[in-house]
């Protein structure tokens, strides 16, 4: 829709500059008017900054490709600043000729009715599509279009000045004429200078005024979010692309990091609708951080999980105590080797006076096809599991028994109640306590789980 809307507007704008070229050239020629003559060639500039706009916002509709990743809108930013150099060469020509007029030739201008109907028709065609033009680029954010809209509003003032300045010719004061057209010159000049100045900003990508501080207050709004380290903006055409970096607790998950990465952009565009937003999430140590999330951090990047942190402060002296888990088919020389990498990282970060002791425990993690033991075997090892479970005080009624086998070995796992009001740690300790007992006297063994589950 857009995309119509501002090749409509283009086009239009083209068919009014081929019938002012060719009404003021005529007139121009017939009368000897230079305010007509540069009047006729600022139209046929017109001309050719319109077939540009035309052809430059078809083409800066095109969406990204993987030759243009951002898009093709920077092609009417192009349009844009060769638009502005037509201005210039168009100013350059009126102000030799006005030179020429004035200090060295003269040329009597006629003056007739058909001159001032022209200028006329012509203020009005441009107030006509100076404002279409700049609705559609303010609807669609179009550079080209707004530069044609600007370009178009100078000549309403420039042919106010060849007006006034046949009228004065029609008075008796022929150097009114040249002087219109210097007043033309000027008035070109000053436009092409405001539309190059923009253009080149665009193109150098200077972000929008005040955008930075827009797009770093709405990302701190976002909950998680504890700095901004870097943001970049990047305009093209009616778009930006905006990289940001923000930073967060290295605590959270990564899915919460991912989350807060989404309400970061969603937040952003409430300001920035129209924006293509990459946010980098940076994780950063805050100083509510714990030793023991410390020392978890730090197993997590060595692609370890530690548990059973504890941490004694004896005399002004640190002892960590941790259990490392390591993956079971390493040999004893490359889990230890795991475990020095991570003292010593611990030490980096907390000095050297420390004392650390690191239990290894084997950690296995993967799929096994199973099957299921036959019904003899099933029925003697449910009551091992039943008789074992009567022992013990906290923990009772095992079921929900599930026997399996692969790999020649037994993998048994069932729930069981436990008294709720008992701690987690002296629960934990009877279902450890329960698991060692059942792999003791049963054969083959490879794990027992016990699920416990407080009954009210």
């Amino acid at each position: 829709m857009k995309h119509n809307k501002k090749t409509k507007v283009a086009l239009n704008s083209v068919f009014w500059s081929i019938f002012l070229t060719l009404m003021k050239g005529f007139v121009g020629l017939v009368t000897g008017s230079l305010g007509i003559l540069s009047e006729a060639l600022h139209s046929a500039l017109d001309l050719g900054a319109a077939l540009l706009t035309f052809f430059s916002v078809r083409v800066s509709d095109k969406p990204a490709d993987e030759k243009h990743p951002y898009g093709h809108s920077k092609i009417e930013s192009i349009s844009a600043l060769i638009e502005s150099a037509l201005l210039f060469v168009t100013s350059g020509w009126i102000i030799y000729e006005a030179i020429k007029r004035l200090f060295f030739e003269k040329i009597e201008v006629e003056v007739v009715w058909y001159a001032f109907l022209v200028i006329i028709i012509s203020i009005f065609v441009d107030i006509s599509r100076s404002h279409a033009l700049m609705k559609v680029a303010k609807e669609t954010k179009s550079q080209a279009l707004e530069a044609d809209a600007l370009h178009f509003s100078s000549d309403i003032w420039s042919s106010g000045a060849v007006l006034i300045g046949l009228v004065c010719v029609y008075f008796k004061i022929p150097a009114a004429d040249t002087i219109a057209a210097l007043v033309v010159s000027i008035i070109v000049i000053r436009a092409g200078y405001k539309l190059s100045k923009r253009t080149f900003d665009v193109l150098i990508d200077k972000a929008p005024e005040g955008i930075t501080e827009i797009i770093k207050e709405e990302a701190q709004k976002v909950e998680g979010v504890v700095g901004i380290s870097k943001v970049r903006v990047r305009p093209a055409g009616a778009s930006l692309f905006i990289e940001i970096s923000v930073e967060v607790s290295r605590k959270i998950s990564l899915e919460k990091t991912k989350s807060i990465g989404n309400a970061v952009e969603k937040q952003i565009k409430t300001k920035v609708n129209e924006s293509d937003i990459t946010v980098h999430i940076i994780p950063i140590a805050l100083n509510n951080e714990t030793i023991i999330e410390h020392i978890q951090i730090l197993a997590h990047t060595h692609g370890a999980s530690v548990h059973d942190i504890v941490v004694h402060l004896v005399e002004n002296k640190k002892y960590i105590n941790f259990d490392l888990e390591v993956n079971a088919d390493s040999t004893m020389h490359e889990a230890h080797s795991v475990a020095s990498r991570l003292e010593e990282s611990i030490k980096k970060e907390f000095g050297n006076e420390i004392e650390i002791n690191t239990h290894i425990e084997p950690f296995r993690s993967e799929i096994l096809n199973g099957e299921r033991i036959n019904k003899e075997e099933e029925e003697i090892i449910t009551k091992e599991i039943i008789d074992i479970s009567s022992k013990f005080r906290n923990i009772y009624e095992p079921h929900n028994i599930e026997i399996r086998k692969a790999n020649d070995k037994i993998f048994i796992s069932f729930h069981s109640y436990t008294n709720g009001n008992i701690s987690l740690e002296e629960a934990h300790e009877e279902a450890s306590e329960l698991e060692y007992l059942i792999k003791q006297k049963i054969n083959n063994i490879a794990r027992a789980v016990v699920h416990l589950e407080p009954k009210e």
